[in-house]
């Protein structure tokens, strides 16, 4: 898992490697992430069977051609950052009519759990389901007209190509670079040493042991 980085800088360092692209989001920390993979020229079906049972574990995964990553990461990938804001909105609006920040927020988290939770339990368009709230006349259908005024899906299809378009720019910028097998192994190793809690220790951090090379380190003797 690492964004811009194309597969094929892997293989040229290690041509026979078993690569297999992956994008997930952060959800994955509570078991609720959405991942996609996408198997290289070595790797078989097996080995993304692996990776799917695992990724598995913490939310939906599964198999896409690697030409739509970009999109995928414009979406889910980027999509609990567009969640976040929404809930923040949301309660900013639930304050300004007089709610306690505290239980706005709540309340706005909540709404999109229910939300998404319905949609995936049934079979139904999303379209259907907001049709079952907005009563004729009722508050939610004007609340509705006013974030249709406001371009709200417009706003959403935009980001999500943003993200795309983005993600397909810094993946030319890093092809543009020669990035060595050891700058890759510490750029990802950094990423995974951010996580609140981890050590290199915990992660088993050994000096002399390369991305590219299984081969354990040469101990002199005594």
């Amino acid at each position: 898992v690492c964004l811009c980085l194309n597969p094929q800088k892997l293989l040229h360092h290690r041509p026979s490697a078993k690569v297999i692209r992956c994008m997930t989001n952060t959800p994955v920390v509570v078991r609720e992430g959405a991942t996609v993979y996408a198997t290289g020229t070595h790797a078989q079906v097996e080995d993304g069977k692996l990776l799917e049972q695992l990724m598995a574990s913490v939310g939906y995964c599964t198999e896409v051609e690697e030409d739509l990553i970009d999109a995928v990461t414009g979406l889910s990938g980027s999509g609990p950052a567009y969640a976040f804001m929404a809930v923040d909105a949301l309660a900013d609006g639930g304050v300004k009519m007089g709610l306690p920040r505290r239980l706005a927020m709540r309340l706005g988290a909540q709404a999109l759990l229910g939300a998404a939770k319905m949609l995936l339990d049934s079979e139904q368009h999303p379209g259907q389901l907001k049709d079952n709230v907005a009563s004729p006349g009722g508050a939610t259908i004007h609340a509705l007209h006013v974030m249709e005024s406001g371009g709200f899906r417009s706003l959403l299809i935009n980001a999500v190509e943003a993200s795309c378009i983005r993600t397909r720019e810094l993946q030319y910028l890093a092809d543009q670079e020669n990035i060595s097998p050891a700058a890759i192994k510490k750029t990802t190793l950094d990423k995974v040493l951010q996580q609140p809690g981890v050590t290199a220790t915990g992660v088993g951090v050994r000096t002399g042991i390369s991305l590219f090379n299984s081969t354990p380190p040469k101990h002199k003797k005594n």
